[in-house]
């Protein structure tokens, strides 16, 4: 038997290489994934400074107030959950409280 014209063997071995690619390719777009999340939440904590500047700078006196504490609250909300599907090996879903949305009062 000459394994030129075995079509029999071409095609497992075909089909190995293939999945091969297919998890080299899904490990490296899981990696990307994984480099932009981690910069998102790096991202998100060089907002601290912004926010507290802006907080520094409001009027305590305004009838209509940005809520700094909620958006910090949702924001680290945010962050957990990132940090948390970084730090597991399988994502499970799990339940977060609303965010709140609405920054003024």
């Amino acid at each position: 038997m000459r394994y030129g014209h075995n079509h029999s063997f071409i095609a497992p071995v075909t089909l190995a290489v293939a999945l091969v690619l297919a998890t080299v390719t899904l490990q490296a777009d899981r990696d990307a994934e994984r480099t932009a999340l981690t910069r998102l939440v790096a991202e998100l904590e060089r907002l601290e400074p912004l926010i507290a500047r802006a907080e520094s700078e409001s009027e305590l006196r305004d009838r209509v107030r940005f809520r700094y504490d909620w958006l910090r609250r949702d924001l680290d909300e945010v962050k957990d959950g990132i940090e948390a599907f970084l730090s597991d090996a399988e994502f499970t879903p799990r339940t977060f409280e609303p965010l709140q949305g609405e920054y003024h009062h």
